[in-house]
């Protein structure tokens, strides 16, 4: 399962509010991940602390059912379960990997790999171009946990059966069968649900109706987990059935884990799903978001003028912002905005602007012409106040302010149906 295109998102969403005047919006940063594992093809991946639990769950399940076929090990059959719930969240994290490598093959950045509360995340920064990339980075993963199953299986036939080993070959080889189904099911946030995501796409041409189709099956799909799974874990024999049923304490206890289990999945499913709504609208407001349109006017003046006369100058203009120029009228640096706030009135006439300014740096030039996430991206490459906005062929346009922004990416946020952001 892969979560693209998230500003995390997965988890400070591209939403949060932040201080005016400091940075444009960004994702979190990597730390807050959970404990970092390594870093395979140069991507961090994190183990989160909802992972323990999830170890436990397992543990004490698969003990369970070792109980059944193994009653020999004892208390010994825990220590087998801990290394299946281990070798299982390795089968996840290949699984993820899978999607990483497809994302980095189409150049797209991986910010990290999280395992977490029933699975992983794989957080892509940038959308696929195409709904054929699309299909293949999402088919990717339930296809290597196939493979996984595959090789598992010819472990099995290998090994004695009703052996340690042939137990948890077994296990493994299901495991990674359900994880692969699992995933293939046809709605959002699901791996399933990025390959109909593409082929809707590709039929009407239209990346947000392929969206608003998987987002809304996974929305069904989450209603059918709440309401089938726990009638097909019962008719199974619970999920955590080991023994005798002690006057039907056992059989109350498997019920209320079963329907748990069953309420926290479709949450997951449905909020996933509630979510690539929201980012997918979001996207489709961004391109609202243009250097050109929110670039303040701005006036040019020497290092050495006094603020209360460069101000007195763009007041005539009508301007919200100084450039510093030398004495060839070539920008140098940009007064900074905060810092104007800072100079009391009476002592403006004896502070030159030279001490408000910010020097430009490389990347503090921003063609008027950028929009949306490339906007986004540029301003993110360079954090700085204020920007220089510049014309194609040089000419300077005005400043743009990410105080400016800001508001206008929190007016776009505004106007998309909130939804807490869930890994898929």
């Amino acid at each position: 399962m892969e979560n693209s295109g998230q500003s995390r998102s997965g988890g400070g969403d591209a939403g949060d509010r932040h201080e005016p005047g400091k940075r444009p919006p960004e994702r979190p940063r990597e730390s807050g991940g959970g404990i970092l594992m390594g870093r395979p093809f140069g991507v961090p991946v994190y183990v989160a602390p909802s992972w323990f639990l999830v170890a436990a769950l397992i543990t004490w399940v698969f003990g369970g059912q070792l109980d059944r076929v193994l009653p020999e090990l004892g208390r010994a059959r825990y220590l087998v379960s801990l290394f299946f719930a281990v070798a299982f969240y390795a089968s996840v994290l290949v699984h993820e990997l899978a999607h990483t490598v497809a994302a980095l093959r189409f150049k797209l950045p991986v910010r990290r790999i999280q395992l977490q509360f029933f699975g992983g995340v794989s957080e892509i920064e940038k959308e696929t171009e195409t709904p054929g990339r699309e299909f293949v980075l999402a088919f990717v993963g339930p296809l290597l946990s196939l493979v996984l199953a595959g090789v598992f299986y010819l472990g099995v036939l290998a090994v004695e059966p009703g052996t340690v080993p042939g137990v948890l070959l077994a296990g493994l080889m299901v495991s990674n069968l359900l994880v692969a189904a699992f995933n293939l099911l046809p709605g959002l946030p699901l791996d399933g649900g990025r390959m109909l995501r593409a082929v809707v796409w590709k039929i009407s041409g239209n990346p947000m109706t392929g969206t608003v189709a998987a987002a809304w099956i996974g929305r069904a799909l989450a209603v059918a987990v709440l309401i089938g799974l726990p009638l097909l874990t019962r008719a199974g024999g619970g999920l955590g059935r080991s023994g005798a049923d002690l006057g039907g304490l056992d059989s109350l206890t498997d019920s209320l884990t079963d329907a748990l289990l069953a309420a926290i999945l479709a949450a997951i499913i449905w909020t996933g799903a509630g979510n690539s709504l929201r980012m997918a609208r979001l996207r489709e407001r961004l391109p609202g978001l243009r250097a050109r349109t929110l670039t303040r006017r701005a006036v040019p003046v020497e290092a050495a003028t006094p603020l209360s006369e460069a101000l007195r100058r763009a007041g005539e203009a009508g301007a919200r912002a100084l450039v510093v120029v030398d004495g060839q009228g070539s920008p140098t640096a940009l007064v900074r905005e905060a810092a104007i706030a800072g100079v009391p009135e009476h002592r403006r006439p004896w502070v030159a602007v030279s001490a408000l300014a910010q020097d430009l740096k490389d990347g503090m030039r921003v063609p008027a012409d950028l929009a949306g996430e490339e906007l986004l991206d540029t301003l993110r490459a360079t954090p700085a106040t204020e920007y220089l906005v510049v014309e194609p062929g040089g000419e300077v346009y005005g400043v743009l302010s990410t105080s400016d922004v800001e508001r206008a990416f929190v007016a776009a946020m505004s106007r998309t149906p909130s939804s807490a952001r869930t890994p898929s």
